[in-house]
């Protein structure tokens, strides 16, 4: 192979590399609403969630052995020489001998003669055993499936607050990328222009028109601009690895957020009518109540008796799964509960206080939610009207700050006054962009505190 021929096949080499890396590393341009639809497909968080709905139906799925029989099939086997294990094993196996007809005036006791009911030779039984049990009456567990319904349908409450709070989070972070990035682009608007002003006042300093001081405070500000720039970086990087978690994206992944922050023209009608009734976390609180209920009424149900019928088809042979040896017993089992040591009357107690503290927990959340709710209204109409505020003062800096820039190119302004000029619109840029990031976050923490 020639040198000019190995040199090709190295750069193709190498660029084949560079398209596979870029492969693996993918872009994704996503809008909010994709965002959110892929957070609800992949959310690592959320699948657990839903997970735990299945656990509950398991648990209601359990709960039907209150009216449910419950079958049992068994084999046993025994080899015994004990006296007693081999007469009982050889009357179950219908083996048992004896012989008083063929010789009356000596009979054949067989294995009821003294001896052998004694000294019995080892006998093999295999016990095969159908047992059918019926539950009749248990009162605590017939209250045990209607709290495991309860259960349920709190967890599906939960599993829904789980998605709304991932969709929030999602928000956020992808709010709060849109800032990074908008501010980055103001900064390095900034950035570009105090160069220029940094280069004018290094060439009037060679030029003796402008004192080193003036020429340094120029620099200052630059190096000022340019660490906000590595911060605004630092919170991009932040941004992209909370979308890439609650996204489930691999490592190398990068979202590029589609859309802007949007505010609305005017305040959406739902915003004075938001309210946190019917809100999916206090139906889950709600759901816990009765659940605290069916709790207290299992324990105070330990006080009846307990009503089970069973029946039972025994073989006892000498080989495996025999069938020689058959009998049959059923029967009906009846436990009551006396007295217990105070257990039970502690367990109603307990129950009781577990009812009113989730009595409690749903008028705390409920109050909670309806300050929740007041906060998020407020911030959504003080964030409205700072929008406005800063627009105005946004405006008014970048007419002041050009206006001393002229100033300063025909050096009929000072270089504090230029930097000042400058430092305010930077300051307006970002403040208007925090107002709009503050009210699309007002507003999605309000949708998330309202009920849907």
């Amino acid at each position: 192979m020639t040198k000019m021929a190995t040199k090709r096949f190295f750069a193709l080499l190498v660029a084949g590399l560079a398209t596979c890396s870029q492969a693996d590393a993918a872009t994704m341009r996503l809008s909010l609403d994709d965002a959110l639809k892929i957070a609800r497909e992949r959310n690592t968080m959320l699948k657990a969630a839903r997970a735990k709905n299945e656990q509950a139906d398991a648990r209601v799925m359990q709960s039907r052995q209150a009216y449910l029989p419950k079958v049992t099939l068994s084999e046993t086997v025994m080899y015994s020489n004990d006296p007693g294990a081999v007469l009982v094993g050889k009357l179950q196996q219908e083996s048992a001998f004896y012989d008083f007809t063929t010789n009356p005036m000596s009979p054949d006791f067989g294995d009821f003669a003294l001896d052998k009911l004694n000294h019995p030779a080892a006998i093999t039984d295999f016990h095969t055993s159908l047992q059918v049990q019926q539950p009749i009456y248990n009162r605590d567990a017939i209250i045990g499936r209607s709290m495991a319904r309860s259960a349920r349908k709190a967890q599906g409450f939960m599993t829904d607050r789980a998605a709304e709070n991932i969709e929030l989070n999602v928000k956020k972070a992808f709010y709060g990328l849109i800032l990074a990035k908008k501010n980055l682009d103001a900064t390095e608007q900034s950035i570009g222009i105090m160069q220029r002003y940094s280069g004018e006042a290094a060439r009037g300093y060679s030029a003796g028109l402008v004192t080193k001081s003036d020429k340094l405070s120029t620099e200052v500000r630059l190096a000022e601009l340019r660490d906000q720039k590595l911060q605004i970086q630092d919170a991009i990087r932040n941004a992209q690895d909370a979308l890439r978690t609650m996204l489930a994206l691999g490592p190398d992944d990068t979202v590029q957020p589609v859309g802007d922050l949007k505010v609305d023209s005017k305040l959406p009608a739902s915003v004075a009518k938001a309210s946190a009734d019917g809100r999916s976390d206090l139906k889950a609180l709600e759901a816990f109540q009765e659940v605290t209920g069916y709790q207290h009424d299992m324990a105070r149900a330990q006080y009846l008796p307990r009503v089970n019928a069973f029946a039972q088809q025994n073989w006892h042979d000498n080989s495996f799964l025999g069938t020689e040896g058959s009998s049959w017993t059923i029967g009906l089992n009846v436990q009551w509960n006396i007295f217990d040591g105070m257990a039970t009357k502690g367990k109603v107690q307990e129950a009781k206080a577990q009812a009113l503290e989730a009595q409690y927990n749903f008028q705390a959340a409920k109050e909670q939610s309806d300050m929740e709710i007041a906060m998020s209204r407020r911030a959504l109409v003080s964030s409205r009207e700072r929008i406005a505020v800063t627009q105005k003062s946004l405006e008014a800096a970048k007419v002041s700050f050009d206006f001393i820039g002229e100033q300063f190119r025909t050096g009929m302004a000072m270089t504090f006054e230029l930097l000042m000029r400058e430092q305010a619109w930077s300051w307006a840029k970002m403040r208007l962009n925090q107002a709009r990031y503050d009210y699309c976050i007002a507003k999605s923490e309000l949708e998330y505190y309202s009920a849907r």
